[in-house]
C-alpha cells in the first residue's frame, strides 16, 4: 500500500512538472491520457488489494479482515486519499491542457505560414472531394468535416480515423499512394477507357501489419464510391456477423441462421443507400424461406413467403427489417439481387473480413457435457457474402484488432491473386505526418527536429498510431 501512495505521488509531480511548460508547449492529451490511466491502473489494483485473512475460529470465517490497529486504519485512509486526489489532479490537468491547446489552434488558424510541409510543399491539398486527387496530391492532407463524413459512412467510422481526429484535433486525413492505387484500380474497371498498361483487379484482399492503415483506406473508396453514385454494400465490423446475438440450426439449409444480426445488416445498408434500392427492381420472384425469429420460435403453417410482383430492392429489405422470420431469408437474396444489378456499379466492402474464415462465438452442443465450435462459414449471413469467385467488385480488409490470428495465404472462395499487401508509412509519408502533428501542436516546435522524427520513425517501424503516441515525447 506504502508503493502505491509513493508511484501515484511521483506520477503527480511529474504530471504538474509539464502542466508548468509554458503555453506554447502544451503537453500532448495522448501523453496525458496515458498517464492517467497508469495512475488509474495503479490504484485500482493495488490501492484497494486486500489480502484475505484465515479465519481462526467459527466466528470469525464469517467476518471481514480488519485492520490490525487504529494506526493502520489511518495510514490506509490516508494513502487511498492521496492516491485519489492525484488522479482527481491528472484528470484537471488533463482537461485544462486540451482547452489551452485548442484555443492555441484556433489562433494558429490565422497563420497560413504554418500550413507547410517538409521542403517547403503545401501542407494540405486544395483538391475539394477523393474523385479529384491525383498523384500530385500524395502526401499532403486532405480537409473533411465529421459531420458530412457520418453522413456519407452512416454504418460507423473506423475507429482508426476518429482516434486520428481526436488526437490531432483536426477531421483531416494524409492522401497515400497505396489508397489512390486502390481507388485508381476500381476507377479503370468502370471506366475502361482510363489510359493505364495495369489490368484491374475485381477483388482484392487488403491485408498488412497491424495499424497500416487498411481500415481507413477502405472507408475512404466507399466514400469515393458513393461520391461517383455507386451502390455499396460496406461492412464496417465483419465481427459482428460472428458474434452476439441469438443464433439457430436450419433444418432446411443446415446453416445457421442469425435473425438480430441480419436486421441489423438491412437496416445498415439502408441507411445511405435507400433512394437508390427504390428505384432498382427485385429480379427473383422465387418464395423467401422462413426461419426462427428473434426469440419467437418458427411460424405456424408457412415455411416461405412470396414478394409481390413489381416490388424494388427497398421493398425487399424493409419485409427482412418487419418480418424477423426472414431476415436471414432477406439477407441471402439481397446478395442474388445485388450480383444481378446493371444499371449502377455495385460494390462490396468488407472490413474485419479475415473474422469470417475462422471459428464465431456460437456453439453447438455434441453432448450433454460438450459443445462443437461454429466456424463462420456455417453462419448463413456469412455464407452468402464471403466468396469472391464471382464477377462482382469486391473488397475485403483484414483486421488485427479482432485477434483471429494468421490466416494461411491460400484462402478459401478467394482468388489466389487478390491478397494486397498494405504497407505502413514509408520514410517519405512519415516525414509530411511528422510536421502535420507539429502544426496541430502535438509536438513542441522548439524539441522538433529531422533527426528526432526518424528515430521515432524507425523504432515504431511506420506504424502510424505508434508514431502518433511516440512523437509527443521527442526532446
Amino acid at each position: 500500500m506504502h508503493s502505491a501512495a509513493v508511484e501515484a505521488e511521483m506520477l503527480r509531480s511529474l504530471l504538474r512538472a509539464v502542466a508548468s511548460a509554458p503555453a506554447k508547449s502544451p503537453l500532448i492529451p495522448t501523453a496525458i491520457a496515458a498517464t492517467n490511466s497508469k495512475t488509474s491502473q495503479l490504484t485500482s489494483s493495488r490501492t484497494f488489494a486486500v489480502k484475505k485473512a484465515k479465519p481462526s475460529g467459527s466466528k470469525a470465517g464469517n467476518k471481514k479482515a480488519q485492520p490490525k490497529s487504529k494506526a493502520d486504519a489511518k495510514t490506509k485512509s490516508k494513502q487511498e486519499e492521496l492516491a485519489g486526489s492525484s488522479v482527481d489532479d491528472t484528470a484537471h490537468d488533463l482537461i485544462s491542457d486540451e482547452k489551452n491547446r485548442r484555443r492555441l489552434l484556433d489562433d494558429d488558424e490565422r497563420d497560413k505560414s504554418l500550413d507547410i510541409g517538409p521542403n517547403g510543399r503545401p501542407l494540405f491539398t486544395s483538391a475539394a472531394s477523393l474523385s479529384e486527387l491525383s498523384r500530385k496530391d500524395a502526401c499532403t492532407y486532405m480537409k473533411f468535416s465529421r459531420k458530412k463524413l457520418e453522413e456519407v459512412l452512416p454504418e460507423r467510422l473506423p475507429v482508426g480515423m476518429e482516434k486520428e481526429f481526436d488526437e490531432s484535433m483536426r477531421d483531416a486525413l494524409l492522401v497515400r499512394h497505396s489508397f489512390l492505387d486502390l481507388r485508381d484500380n476500381f476507377r479503370r474497371i468502370v471506366d475502361p477507357s482510363s489510359q493505364s498498361s495495369l489490368i484491374p483487379q475485381k477483388q482484392i484482399v487488403l491485408d498488412g501489419p497491424v495499424s497500416s492503415g487498411k481500415s481507413i483506406a477502405l472507408a475512404m473508396l466507399v466514400h469515393w464510391a458513393r461520391e461517383q453514385n455507386w451502390l455499396v454494400f460496406y461492412v464496417p465490423e465483419g465481427r459482428s456477423w460472428t458474434h452476439g446475438g441469438l443464433f439457430y440450426k436450419n433444418p432446411q439449409t443446415g446453416l445457421w441462421d442469425t435473425p438480430v444480426q441480419a436486421s441489423n445488416i438491412l437496416q445498415d445498408f439502408l441507411k445511405f443507400n435507400e433512394s437508390s434500392l427504390m428505384k432498382l427492381p427485385c429480379k427473383i420472384f422465387d418464395p423467401i424461406p422462413l426461419g426462427e425469429g428473434a426469440g419467437v420460435g418458427r411460424m405456424k403453417d408457412a415455411d416461405s413467403m412470396a414478394m409481390p410482383e413489381g416490388s424494388s430492392l427497398y421493398d425487399l429489405i424493409q419485409t427482412g427489417i418487419t418480418t424477423t422470420h426472414a431476415s436471414v431469408g432477406v439477407v441471402v437474396r439481397l446478395r442474388e439481387e445485388l450480383s444481378l444489378v446493371k444499371d449502377i456499379p455495385v460494390l462490396f466492402a468488407i472490413d474485419q473480413y479475415n473474422s469470417w474464415f475462422t471459428f464465431t462465438e456460437f456453439e453447438e452442443p455434441v453432448t450433454v457435457r460438450s459443445c462443437r465450435p461454429i466456424h463462420a462459414k456455417e453462419v448463413a449471413t456469412v455464407n452468402a457474402f464471403r466468396s469472391m469467385m464471382h464477377e462482382n467488385m469486391m473488397v475485403g480488409a483484414f483486421s488485427h484488432s479482432t485477434a483471429v490470428g494468421k490466416l494461411r495465404k491460400d484462402l478459401p472462395d478467394v482468388p489466389t491473386n487478390a491478397r494486397l499487401m498494405f504497407p505502413r508509412y514509408s520514410l517519405e509519408e512519415a516525414s509530411v505526418v511528422s510536421h502535420y502533428y507539429l502544426r496541430q501542436r502535438l509536438i513542441r516546435r522548439e524539441a522538433f527536429s529531422e533527426e528526432g522524427w526518424k528515430k521515432l520513425y524507425f523504432l515504431s517501424n511506420g506504424n502510424g498510431s505508434e508514431m502518433r503516441w511516440l512523437l509527443p515525447f521527442m526532446r
